[in-house]
């Protein structure tokens, strides 16, 4: 079907084999409610819950208003290209999402608790983005919004930039390559995380964390860093402080401040490398 306007509550409810383009879905609620295995080409979405379970969809082109808040949820199997999401609260508790050349400018709360999930290409505007989702797969995702992938596991991010405060907290196995971060307390109270060739900045960043590796980062601004973790890091370049770190290896050019107190950490269970030395 082609420019058509629907109108009411699940307007093409428990459907199957769809084929819509250019088409306005209005004032209705779940307009594609338990829908499967649909195609919708340049259409918008202008009311709430337009993708509520439904299965096997792939949206290209179009858009989500505002007004399509908490879109897409309990929905498995979904790709997305060339589309504006910009309603809040899209993703929730669904898997096999792949999101290619999307924008959320208006992305808070979004995709929590979801697994097996694509970005390429992804532009995000919101706060706790990602929250408790695992299996994600981030390429050139360029995020604005604080506390993002809160409790996330299994997550490789690449070529990316994050201006996110309290970035990958409570998380396990996040490998972060060839990317920027900016925000304060990164990575606190998570388990194997690995940056490789990242610029990041951060207050009190890279602490409570079990087994932190870092392979040709720099850390520009980043003061009071490592503190109980346990780290294996080699930095390009000078870091401003390093504060009680738990154990492990760190090596850099120089440390403008290093702070070690026996009272709170065993210093011999860390090894400072610099050129000073």
């Amino acid at each position: 079907m082609a420019q058509q306007v629907l109108v009411g509550e699940r307007a093409l409810f428990h459907e199957e084999g769809l084929e819509i383009s250019h088409s306005i879905f209005q004032a209705g609620e779940s307009p594609l409610k338990e829908s499967h295995d649909v195609n919708v080409r340049d259409t918008s979405f202008e009311w709430k819950y337009p993708l509520w379970y439904t299965k096997q969809a792939e949206v290209c082109g179009g858009d989500l208003l505002d007004t399509a808040r908490s879109g897409i949820w309990y929905t498995h199997g979904i790709t997305m290209t060339d589309t504006l999401i910009a309603a809040p609260k899209t993703f929730r508790r669904s898997s096999d999402i792949t999101l290619n050349h999307v924008a959320m400018p208006n992305a808070q709360e979004s995709l929590w608790t979801c697994e097996r999930v694509a970005l390429r290409d992804v532009q995000v505007n919101g706060d706790y983005f990602g929250m408790n989702s695992g299996n994600v797969k981030a390429e050139r995702l360029r995020l604005n919004g604080n506390y993002a992938f809160d409790g996330g596991h299994d997550i490789e991010v690449r070529d990316s930039t994050l201006l996110s405060k309290d970035a990958f907290w409570n998380c396990e196995n996040v490998t972060v390559r060839d990317s920027t971060i900016i925000g304060e307390y990164l990575g606190w109270n998570s388990k194997n995380l690995t940056f490789i060739n990242c610029a990041i900045e951060s207050l009190q960043g890279l602490c409570y964390i079990d087994n932190l590796v870092m392979r040709g980062c720099r850390l520009v601004n980043t003061t009071l860093a490592f503190e109980y973790s346990t780290v294996d890091a080699e930095i390009e370049g000078s870091i401003d402080s390093v504060m009680n770190p738990a154990s492990g290896r760190i090596q850099c050019e120089s440390i403008d401040e290093l702070i070690m107190e026996p009272n709170r950490i065993d210093p011999s269970r860390t090894t400072i490398i610099t050129q000073q030395h």
